[in-house]
C-alpha cells in the first residue's frame, strides 16, 4: 500500500479583487485568452447591453415545456409507468388498480409517520401508508389519452370504456388533492377511498419485531356537508385524518398528521380541505405558483428524451420537496411497497438535492431547514458520553433525523452527519446566506467533527488514524483509516477554519483543526487506485463512491491538480471494472467524474448507461427508478450529471461549459446558479461559446474559466469595461460588484438572446406514448 499526498486548495475569501486587479485590461500569457478594454471615444462610455430573453411569456414557456410532457395513450398498470403529482408533502401517483377495471390515485403525505423510535427507522419511525382513491368506471376501460402538463403541473386526459368517455383533469396543491371528472355517454364517475393499514411498508421484505404491537384500526365519519373523515390513531401517540369530499364534478382531498396530539390531525385535513373550496380556485392558485416558479432558470440542450428528462426531474424535486417541509424519504412523498420507508442518509438524502442549486431553486431545501431544526436530536443521536461536544445520524431515521450513531471502533458508520452538512455548505455557498453558515452549518459541523475527534489517535508513524468504520455498503469488515471517512474528515475541518473565518470567530479547536488537517493519516491507495481504507483494496463490486468522496463531491483531489490526474482516472476505471453490485447512481457518479476532467463524452456514454433498458435497473417510463422499492435519489443525481457537463463552480472557479458532449453543439443556459451566489447565462453554437453572461447576487470573488479563445471583451452592463486579470489556464478574475452584470465574448458583440435550442437527437416522449 502506498499513501498520497494531500493538497488543499484554499477556498476564496470574502474580498474585493478590484483593489488588486490594477487596470481593465492585462497582459496575456502565451497561448492563453486576454481580457482586452474596448477602445471608447474620449468622456464617453461604451454600448449598454441587455439579454433577449425569449422565454418571457407564458405562451413562450408553455409552448417549450409541452414538449417535455409526459404522455400516455396505455393505461399504466405499476407506479413507476404512471403520472405523478406532489406539493412538496401530499403526493399521488396514478395507475391500474392492480387486478380491476379501476384507476387507483394513491394518496400518500411527508409527514406521516409513526412514532416509536424503539423499534428503529424501519419499523418505529417509518412512513405509514395513508390510502388510495379508485375512480371506477361503468363500463370496461379500452383506452386512455393523458397528458402531465409541467407547466400546470397537472394531469388531463380522457378514459375511454366501452360504455362512454371520462374527461379528468387532477393536481395538488396547499395539501389538497384535487380531481375534476366529467364523463360523457353512459358513463359515470364512481369514487371510493380505501384507508390502508397503519404499517411499515417494510412489511414487504420481513416480519415485524417481536414485541411489535400494530396500530389501532382507523375509524370514519360524515359531516353534516357531506365531508368524509378517516381517522388513524397511532400507538405511539398522534393521529392521521383525511379528509374529502365530492362536490358536483369535483372530488377534494387533504391529509393531516399530528404528534402527539391525538385530534390536530382532525382540523388540520379539514382546515385544508375547506381552504380549497373548488377545483377552479385551488388551480388558480396552484398555476401562478408554477408558473413563477419555471421561470427562475432556463436550459435547453439538443437531445430531446435528454433535454426532457432534466425539466421532468426539476417537476419532480418541486413535487417532492419544499423548504420548512419533511426532508425528502427515499421514496419522496410517493409512499410504495418497499424495504426503505425512512430517510437514508449514507448517499441517497445527499444526491437528492444537489440538482436544486444549479436550478436557481434554493426554496426546495428541505435538507437544510431539517438539520436546523433537529439540532437536539442530532445530538441525542450520539452515545451519551459524547453529547456535550458532539453530534451525529445513523444509516436512516425519520423525518426528524432520530437515529442513533455508533462509535468509530466498532465497525460504525459515522460519516453521514458529515456528508448531508456538505450538502448544507452547498446551499450556502450558492446563496452566501451567512444565516445558514452561522445557525446550521457552523455549530452542527462543530460537533460532528468533535465526534470524530474523539477517536483519531497517533500512531507510530507520526499520523493520526482513525479506528475501524464503515464504507457504506462495502461489503466486508470494516477498515481502519475508512476513506470515505477521511475525506469528511479532511473537508469538515478546513472547512470549519474556513468559516470560523469567514464568521470572525476565534474558536478554540482552531488549533486542533490545523493538526487534524496536518497529520491526519493519507489517503490509501493502491497501485487501482483509492482504496476502501486501511489495508482493505477495493476488490468487491461497490455500487456507492463512498470511497472516492474526495474526487466526487468534495473535489479535494481533482482535475486540477496534474499530479493527481492519473490517481482519479485508476481508481474511476477500477471502481467501473467491478460492476456486479452497481446501481443506476453509480452511473450518474461516474458520469460526474468524468465532466470534472472535462471527458464529456465519456461523461454522457456514463449517464446513458442509466437510461438502457439492458441494464439490471434503468430508468423507469415516469422517470423515476426502482431497486427493490421506489429511490428517488438517481433519476434527481443524473440530471446533476447534466448540471456538471454545462458548468460547474467548485474551487472558487466558474466553469462554463466544461464537460458538453462534443454532439450537443448547442446549447443554452440561463439564470445558472453557482457558489458565490452568480447566475451565469452562455450560449454555445456550433460547438463554440457565443457569449457568457454573470450576474453577481453577493459581491463574491469571480473567477471564470470561459473556454473561450482570442481576445476577450468584458464589460459591464452599462458599458463599462470590467476591471480583470487573466490567471493563466483560460480563467479570468474579474470584479463584480453585487448587483452588477458582466458580458464576456470574442470578437464584435454576439446575438445576446436566449432561447431554446433546436434538437437534433429526437427521442420519444416520457410515460407510455
Amino acid at each position: 500500500m502506498t499513501s498520497q499526498p494531500e493538497k488543499h486548495p484554499q477556498p476564496p475569501r470574502r474580498a474585493v479583487l478590484g483593489t488588486a486587479l490594477g487596470g481593465a485590461a492585462a497582459v496575456a500569457l502565451p497561448g492563453t485568452a486576454h481580457a482586452e478594454a474596448p477602445t471608447f471615444s474620449r468622456g464617453t462610455t461604451g454600448r449598454p447591453w441587455k439579454l433577449r430573453d425569449t422565454m418571457t411569456t407564458d405562451g413562450a414557456w408553455a409552448g417549450f415545456l409541452r414538449a417535455q410532457d409526459l404522455l400516455w395513450t396505455r393505461l399504466p398498470t405499476v407506479w413507476h409507468e404512471g403520472p405523478f403529482l406532489g406539493d412538496g408533502q401530499l403526493g399521488s401517483m396514478i395507475y391500474q388498480e392492480p387486478g380491476a377495471n379501476r384507476i387507483r390515485f394513491t394518496v400518500q403525505h411527508g409527514r406521516v409517520q409513526d412514532h416509536r423510535p424503539e423499534f428503529g427507522s424501519g419499523w418505529g419511525t417509518c412512513r405509514l401508508p395513508v390510502g388510495h382513491l379508485t375512480l371506477e368506471p361503468v363500463g370496461t376501460i379500452t383506452a386512455v389519452d393523458w397528458r402531465l402538463s409541467l407547466w400546470n403541473a397537472e394531469l388531463t386526459g380522457t378514459v375511454t370504456t366501452t360504455a362512454g368517455t371520462l374527461t379528468l383533469a387532477a393536481l395538488i396543491h396547499d395539501e389538497v388533492l384535487a380531481v375534476r371528472v366529467t364523463a360523457d355517454g353512459g358513463e359515470r364517475a364512481t369514487w371510493t377511498f380505501h384507508p390502508e393499514e397503519a404499517i411499515s411498508p417494510r412489511k414487504i421484505s420481513e416480519a415485524p419485531p417481536s414485541d411489535y404491537t400494530a396500530n389501532p384500526p382507523w375509524t370514519t365519519r360524515t359531516a353534516s356537508d357531506g365531508t368524509e373523515q378517516v381517522l388513524q390513531p397511532l400507538t405511539g401517540g398522534g393521529q392521521t385524518a383525511t379528509a374529502h369530499r365530492r362536490t358536483g364534478h369535483d372530488l377534494l382531498l387533504a391529509v393531516g398528521h399530528s404528534h402527539p396530539s391525538d385530534t390536530a390531525a382532525e382540523a388540520d385535513s379539514l382546515r385544508n380541505l375547506h381552504r380549497a373550496k373548488s377545483y377552479n380556485a385551488l388551480r388558480q392558485r396552484h398555476t401562478r405558483w408554477w408558473h413563477a416558479f419555471y421561470r427562475k432558470s432556463f436550459v435547453s440542450f439538443p437531445d430531446q428524451r435528454l433535454q426532457s428528462f432534466h425539466w421532468i426531474q426539476l417537476y419532480k424535486v418541486a413535487s417532492a420537496s419544499r423548504a420548512g417541509g419533511p426532508v425528502m424519504a427515499t421514496c419522496g412523498p410517493w409512499l410504495e411497497p418497499t424495504p426503505w420507508p425512512a430517510v437514508w442518509w449514507n448517499l441517497n438524502v445527499q444526491l437528492e438535492y444537489w440538482l436544486i442549486h444549479g436550478f436557481n431553486h434554493p426554496e426546495l431545501d428541505s435538507l437544510a431547514t431539517t438539520l436546523r431544526q433537529n439540532q437536539e436530536q442530532l445530538i441525542a443521536n450520539v452515545p451519551a458520553a459524547y453529547r456535550a461536544d458532539s453530534s451525529g445520524i445513523g444509516r436512516s431515521s425519520d423525518m426528524f433525523a432520530n437515529r442513533g450513531v455508533g462509535r468509530p471502533g466498532t465497525g460504525a458508520e459515522t460519516g453521514d452527519l458529515t456528508w448531508a452538512l456538505h450538502n448544507v455548505w452547498l446551499s450556502y455557498r450558492h446563496s452566501m446566506d451567512e444565516s445558514l453558515l452561522r445557525d446550521t452549518i457552523y455549530p452542527v459541523l462543530r460537533r460532528a467533527i468533535n465526534y470524530y475527534l474523539h477517536f483519531l489517535t497517533p500512531g507510530s508513524d507520526g499520523k493520526l488514524h482513525l479506528p475501524s468504520t464503515l464504507s457504506p455498503e462495502y461489503p466486508v469488515v470494516p477498515p481502519q483509516d475508512t476513506n470515505y471517512d477521511l475525506a469528511l474528515i479532511r473537508w469538515g475541518c478546513q472547512t470549519l477554519l474556513d468559516s470560523a473565518e469567514l464568521l470572525g470567530v476565534d474558536d478554540e479547536l482552531k488549533p486542533r483543526w490545523q493538526e487534524v488537517l496536518a497529520k491526519l493519516t493519507p489517503y490509501p491507495v493502491d497501485d487501482n487506485g483509492f482504496m476502501i481504507g486501511g489495508d482493505t483494496p477495493y476488490a468487491q463490486s461497490h455500487r456507492h463512491y463512498s470511497h472516492l468522496l474526495m474526487v466526487y463531491p468534495l473535489y479535494l483531489v481533482n482535475w486540477d491538480q496534474p499530479d493527481n490526474r492519473d490517481l482519479i482516472t485508476r481508481s474511476i476505471v477500477h471502481w467501473h471494472a467491478l460492476a456486479g453490485a452497481h446501481r443506476g447512481y453509480s452511473y450518474t457518479g461516474a458520469a460526474s467524474m468524468y465532466a470534472m476532467a472535462g471527458d464529456g463524452d465519456t461523461a454522457i456514454s456514463y449517464l446513458r448507461k442509466f437510461f438502457d433498458p439492458t441494464t439490471r435497473y434503468p430508468c423507469r417510463a415516469n422517470t423515476h427508478y426502482t431497486e427493490a422499492g421506489p429511490v428517488i435519489e438517481t433519476p434527481l443525481s443524473a440530471s446533476q450529471s447534466l448540471h456538471d457537463m454545462f458548468c460547474q463552480s467548485w474551487g472558487g472557479v466558474i466553469r462554463v461549459f466544461p464537460g458538453v458532449p462534443t454532439a450537443w453543439a448547442d446549447l443554452t443556459l440561463h439564470n445558472f446558479r453557482t457558489q458565490g451566489a452568480f447566475l451565469v447565462s452562455a450560449v454555445r453554437k456550433a460547438g463554440v461559446t457565443r457569449f457568457i453572461r454573470v450576474k453577481s447576487l453577493a459581491g463574491e470573488p469571480l473567477k471564470l474559466r470561459h473556454g473561450l479563445t482570442g481576445h476577450l471583451t468584458a464589460v459591464l452592463e452599462d458599458g463599462t469595461a470590467a476591471r480583470t486579470h487573466d490567471l493563466g489556464d483560460g480563467t479570468l478574475a474579474i470584479d463584480l460588484p453585487r448587483g452588477r452584470e458582466v458580458l464576456v465574448h470574442t470578437g464584435s458583440r454576439p446575438d445576446l438572446s436566449i432561447a431554446p435550442v433546436a434538437v437534433s437527437e429526437p427521442g420519444p416522449a416520457w410515460g407510455l406514448p
